[in-house]
């Protein structure tokens, strides 16, 4: 066999196993978000089946039951809006399709919500609510998930995770940015390979070669800057997309 039907071959078999992996990660973040979402809608489930019980043992007191539907209606509303933004980036789809991305955005973070809470992570938010893009939703939640978990684990406790969605000219930018430890200048031009990885036994050095795949994919551009001077360390990733 040529050098160059064998360089053919590997080639054909890493694009196979890469997109593989992209759609056994693309369910893993559905998944995870599945899970925070069954946490975040216990409460309130929780706090319907109390006030129906309340409000039937005021059966005889029309004005408490009143009151207590009332707030029964408030949950069945915040059930509603938690469905209608955020289970339809659990459903895997074939085609890129119109999708407002600060919603897009408030689902990747709700799938680390409790890794920032117990890290007391201060999240800082400028999300312009009308813009919207076509791309493949499942796809562009497992990028901003990876960029998230990234920020999170590069950050101290009590460090800052900064989110800003803005549009210029022809273009959508999506701002992560951290103020963790920053990435060395040796480094920073290897980030989106495959395999590299700077979290020795924690990491595959796969997420950000997949997160840059999938961003080409969706037509966009995916680039970083960072800094590891003492007082002013930290990561800042730029999704492109356009608009």
């Amino acid at each position: 066999m040529h050098e160059s039907t064998i360089a053919a071959d590997l080639h054909s078999r890493l694009n196979l196993t890469s997109e593989a992996l992209r759609k056994a990660e693309e369910r893993a973040t559905a998944g995870l978000l599945a899970l925070e979402l069954m946490h975040e809608i216990r409460n309130p489930l929780e706090a319907v089946g109390n006030l129906t019980y309340l409000a039937l043992a005021e059966a005889e007191n029309a004005r408490a039951v009143r009151m207590y539907l009332r707030r029964v209606e408030e949950q069945l509303a915040t059930l509603n809006y938690i469905a209608s933004h955020t289970l339809g980036f659990a459903r895997a789809t074939d085609s890129p399709q119109q999708v407002r991305l600060s919603t897009l955005a408030e689902a990747a973070l709700r799938i680390h919500q409790r890794t920032m809470q117990a890290k007391q992570i201060h999240l800082v938010k400028d999300l312009s609510e009308d813009l919207v893009a076509e791309v493949h939703t499942t796809e562009m939640l497992q990028v901003l998930s990876n960029l998230i978990v990234n920020s999170v684990d590069a950050l101290p406790r009590a460090g800052t995770l900064y989110l800003r969605l803005k549009k210029r000219r022809s273009e959508i930018h999506f701002v992560i940015a951290d103020n963790g430890h920053g990435i060395p200048e040796e480094h920073r031009n290897r980030v989106f390979e495959p395999f590299f990885t700077t979290k020795n036994n924690a990491g595959t050095g796969l997420g950000l070669a997949l997160s840059k795949r999938i961003v080409e994919h969706n037509r966009g551009k995916i680039s970083l800057r960072s800094s590891i001077r003492p007082g002013r360390s930290g990561t800042v990733f730029k999704i492109s997309l356009p608009a």
